[in-house]
């Protein structure tokens, strides 16, 4: 249903009914008019999603061929609306908007399919639409006692979206050979007469082997500018039900593409991994308590995957300071930030306060009454 704009590079995607805008309709998972309710199947890529080989990309980008910081993310991009004539500016990675003056969808089509960016893979579908994450998150900010009454009415002074965030997921098979200690407890007596007692402590032999493991889609999330341990926390992705990648399901949505490229977001991805390998070795030694030594990982087929992945993202100014609270568009999982009510918490210290002294009072005074 796209409609591609060479002059813009760019695509929108129109009604054939109306000559509206489509969206991706997130309760129907169909592209439906804004105007009419016109709906269209998605044009589905077809095949499955696979990884894509980890050591051939880094070749790549360290042989200069992939570019990580090209031209269209550090320079604004102008496009003009084919709908209206409206201009809608693109900065850094955003390469799905809406136009401002009509709300037709538009997609950069020079970002995803120029030569020097790694494709992207795959897509994770927003299951969570639009009423259901404004109930969500009502909740979740109800449930911040002391947060500003101002920041409660979010929906008259901030900016809830939709957006596809650019993550790469990577996997591994590994094979460890570990040197370490294994610790067992053990208890003895010492002391003599009333001195006597029964002391713990652990004895440690060596240990020795090979584990093996295996990694699926450990996500990295290869976006700048957000808090990403919050986001981390919105883990795990139902990665396994990820679809071929199509523009379509971001019609009508925000979409980046990746800030930090699949070397930068490696180191994050291994460390992660490691802990996991320590895990493992722990296990294999076995005993009370355990010393790792030494790891020698043999990585073995190491495969990677650019997905987008969904995320609802609340954005309040309070106090002329941003506060950011972000959903899985899938789980429904809430993490962000919020400002503390200074009045909310002086009244509460109050009321305490006030509680303790009447606890107080009637205690001496029960106490009196009963001498």
């Amino acid at each position: 249903m796209a409609m591609k704009h060479d002059t813009e590079s760019s695509r929108t995607y129109p009604c054939e009914a109306c000559g509206g805008e489509l969206h991706f309709d997130i309760a129907t998972q169909l592209l439906k008019c804004q105007h009419c309710g016109n709906t269209h199947e998605l044009v589905e890529v077809k095949g499955d999603v696979r990884e894509r080989d980890l050591r051939e990309a880094l070749k790549l980008v360290r042989d200069g061929k992939v570019s990580h910081t090209a031209n269209f993310l550090t320079d604004e991009k102008e496009v003009v609306c084919q709908n209206c004539g409206g201009h809608t500016t693109f900065t850094g990675s955003l390469t799905a908007d809406k136009c401002p003056y009509c709300a037709t969808p538009i997609q950069r089509d020079d970002v995803h399919a120029a030569p020097e960016r790694l494709p992207v893979d795959a897509v994770l579908p927003f299951s969570i639409d639009d009423e259901a994450a404004g109930e969500l998150i009502e909740k979740w900010i109800n449930g911040r006692w002391f947060a500003p009454s101002e920041f409660k009415t979010y929906g008259r002074t901030g900016s809830f979206k939709s957006v596809y965030m650019a993550y790469f997921t990577y996997d591994a098979n590994t094979s460890t050979r570990y040197r370490g200690q294994r610790g067992v407890t053990r208890t003895r007596t010492v002391g003599h007469g009333d001195n006597r007692r029964t002391e713990t402590y652990i004895e440690w032999y060596p240990a020795a082997g090979v584990v093996s493991n295996s990694f699926d889609d450990i996500p990295v999330l290869a976006n700048t500018g957000f808090e990403k341990k919050r986001i981390d926390k919105l883990e795990p992705w139902p990665t396994e039900t990820a679809k071929p990648y199509s523009a379509e399901y971001a019609a009508g949505h925000l979409a980046r593409t990746y800030d930090n490229d699949v070397e930068e977001c490696l180191d994050e991805a291994t460390t992660r991994m490691e802990d996991g390998i320590r895990s493992t070795i722990r296990q294999d030694i076995g005993g009370s308590q355990q010393r790792i030594n030494h790891m020698d990982i043999s990585w073995r087929e190491m495969g990677y995957k650019h997905i987008l992945l969904p995320l609802w993202l609340l954005t309040v100014i309070y106090d002329q300071r941003p506060f950011q609270v972000y959903m899985n568009g899938v789980t429904g999982e809430i993490h962000g930030a919020r400002p503390y009510s200074k009045v909310k918490i002086a009244a509460a210290i109050a009321l305490a306060v006030v509680l303790l002294i009447v606890i107080i009072v009637a205690v001496s005074v029960s106490g009196g009454g009963s001498g």
